[in-house]
């Protein structure tokens, strides 16, 4: 009796293994593979419950416990799973607040090690912990610049597929193929959302709500008023390719300009810091006055709230917006 189980076992067992290798295996993969062109930036979840991949939302963490304690606080973070979405970086917000922590921890026990005073070891803390949401936003706005650039070469591309008898959303394939990043992965990312159910106003406005671009909104707007109105949609995107390419020119032209007053602010800015770190290294008995005195602690404080109001200052002075 028990060999007759253990073979029944067996032969069950291999049963199972060959369905879920040959069936179970490939269905996964591809719906892995769906998620992963619907939602590029967030990990992979596999719907089982619900059917619908489009309507699915971002999870916030891989961790279900993590993710369940960011849920609660889902609108404060909304900006800054936006600004990941816009750095194009596989990274999550747990991700972010997590090695915001850790740099946060390591300037505050560098700072301390070097000073012994804990108020400026916070402070330290503080600074470290604020530099992976700049490094992000930096990379959200460099991305952003990019496909500004690129913009207008994707609108032509367009333009010559309608006027060449083509519809909507095979220009919008060939941009996906054709034009670079990081145009190429928002278009690719639009098609592929209609072409799997979504509506393609929907899937635009989509693109608007990624790149916050007044161009963007100008091309969203001119194709959801063709398809309510008709017209001729190849001859407003030209035009509205010219008018971003003068629009990108004149920008140039201004930051050139500008250009001096921005390298100034960026010296002012560093220049005390440098020196600061310098003189730990060169002279660490002079320096340590500024950190150990009374007086020197609040000279420190108000040279760094004056640094922080002129380099603002400096900053909306040179940024001019067009």
């Amino acid at each position: 009796m028990l060999i007759v189980v253990a073979c029944f076992a067996s032969i069950l067992g291999l049963f199972s293994g060959i369905y879920w290798f040959f069936i179970v295996r490939p269905e996964n993969e591809a719906a892995r593979a769906i998620a992963r062109r619907l939602n590029p930036n967030g990990p992979v979840r596999l719907a089982v419950e619900s059917p619908s991949l489009l309507k699915a939302i971002a999870p916030l963490s891989s961790l279900p416990l993590l993710e369940r304690l960011l849920t609660r606080f889902a609108a404060v973070l909304q900006p800054l799973e936006k600004m990941l979405g816009r750095s194009g970086m596989p990274v999550t917000v747990s991700h972010l607040l997590l090695g915001s922590t850790l740099t946060a921890a390591i300037g505050f026990a560098g700072v301390f090690y070097l000073t012994d005073v804990v108020s400026f070891a916070i402070g330290a803390a503080g600074c470290a912990g604020s530099l992976p949401f700049f490094f992000f936003r930096w990379a959200a706005r460099r991305r952003i610049t990019k496909f500004e650039e690129q913009f207008p070469e994707a609108i032509d591309l367009v333009a010559r597929a309608l006027r060449a008898g083509h519809a909507l959303t095979t220009g919008l394939s060939m941009v996906a193929e054709e034009v670079r990043e990081p145009v190429r992965s928002e278009f690719q990312l639009v098609y592929d959302r209609q072409s799997f159910g979504m509506p393609l106003p929907d899937a635009l406005k989509g693109l608007a709500a990624r790149i916050p671009l007044l161009d963007v909104q100008f091309f969203v707007t001119a194709v959801l008023t063709q398809r309510e109105s008709g017209g001729n949609l190849a001859e407003v995107l030209d035009s509205l390719a010219a008018l971003i390419r003068e629009r990108s020119k004149l920008r140039r032209q201004v930051r050139t300009l500008s250009a001096h007053g921005r390298i100034t602010g960026a010296v002012l800015a560093g220049l005390p810091v440098a020196l600061t770190g310098l003189m730990f290294l060169v002279a660490p008995d002079h320096i340590k006055v500024l950190f150990t005195d009374p007086l020197g602690i609040r000279m420190v404080g108000a040279a760094i709230v004056l640094q922080v109001i002129g380099f603002t200052v400096m900053q909306r002075i040179v940024n001019i917006e067009i």
